[in-house]
């Protein structure tokens, strides 16, 4: 066998199995082999909490909250995936709340939504202006942003008939969310993926809880999805959910399964080990304990 110590384009024949043409077509079959690949995950983790959490029943109008960024772009495109295939029939209606921010392209989702041939709604909500007027300089407008924002969505699916609200939040947002309320609000508490509203009108489910951002991310640049940045909060300096963000991406930097083990721990909750007392009846601890060695004391005397 000859021994080639260097290449010598002057030289050198290449068979044609070898060529920039199989060269490309190899790689773009290896980029779609992945891209299946990353699909069924998405769709199997949407699928299960689905499932889990029984989200979506027969005959559900859900409306899927489309803010133009990655995570309600890939719920929407897994939804219409799964819909061709599910169990039970549902209907999906879009709905994008445009806030009245400054350079907001307002041309970009009707345009992408008519392709698709998706049936949505455009609501015009001026929730900019309220909250610029309201938030002190140097705080933050993610709250009162939040809670304008939830308002309105939460009016308009009465509006058009839809019985279940889809927001896109996923894996990491749940995480951030219950350390953000450790830190800040004293509380131990997330964001669950199904939650009944406080007026009892509306059923909001979070259908990517079970995903990851990166693979999300990463299904968002393959499929090209135009999106849209928001530069109301995404600007804001010293915001602590991206701090807590990057605390939580330098744990799974540095710790491989970290983060998937403390979501493990969010669906995994020992009341009885925590301790509040509205949730486990800490006073009646010796009632029950009385109540047990009694039974235990009864079964040693049967003769």
């Amino acid at each position: 066998m000859q021994h080639i110590d260097h290449f010598d384009p002057a030289t050198a024949t290449v068979a044609p199995t070898a060529g920039p043409d199989s060269q490309q077509d190899a790689v773009d079959a290896k980029q779609k082999r992945e891209f299946n690949k990353l699909q069924k995950r998405l769709r199997r983790e949407v699928g299960n909490a689905i499932i889990d959490y029984q989200m979506i029943n027969e005959g559900d109008r859900v409306m899927v909250c489309l803010s133009g960024g990655k995570d309600s772009y890939t719920m929407l495109e897994i939804l219409r995936n799964l819909q061709r295939n599910a169990p039970v029939n549902f209907s999906l209606v879009a709905v994008n709340m445009d806030q009245k921010q400054p350079g907001f392209p307002e041309h970009v989702l009707p345009r992408y939504l008519d392709a698709l041939g998706v049936e949505y709604h455009i609501l015009e909500r001026d929730t900019y202006s309220v909250v610029k007027e309201k938030t002190p300089e140097g705080k933050t407008t993610c709250a009162l942003c939040s809670r304008l924002r939830r308002g309105s969505l939460y009016g308009f699916a009465e509006e058009i008939g839809a019985n279940k609200i889809a927001l896109g939040h996923h894996r990491e947002d749940i995480l951030e969310t219950m350390f953000l309320n450790m830190f800040f609000g004293g509380t131990l508490k997330a964001m669950p993926p199904k939650l009944l509203s406080d007026d009892g009108k509306n059923i909001v489910i979070r259908p990517l809880a079970y995903c990851k951002e990166a693979d999300i991310a990463e299904f968002s640049r393959l499929m090209e999805f135009p999106i849209i940045p928001c530069n109301l909060c995404g600007s804001q300096p010293n915001l602590q959910r991206q701090v807590v963000k990057e605390m939580l991406a330098e744990w799974d930097k540095k710790h491989p399964g970290r983060l998937e083990s403390m979501f493990k721990a969010v669906t995994n909750v020992a009341p009885s080990q925590l301790a509040d007392r509205e949730l486990f009846d800490f006073a009646g601890l010796e009632a029950k304990q009385a109540e047990l060695m009694s039974g235990r004391i009864q079964a040693f005397n049967v003769k």
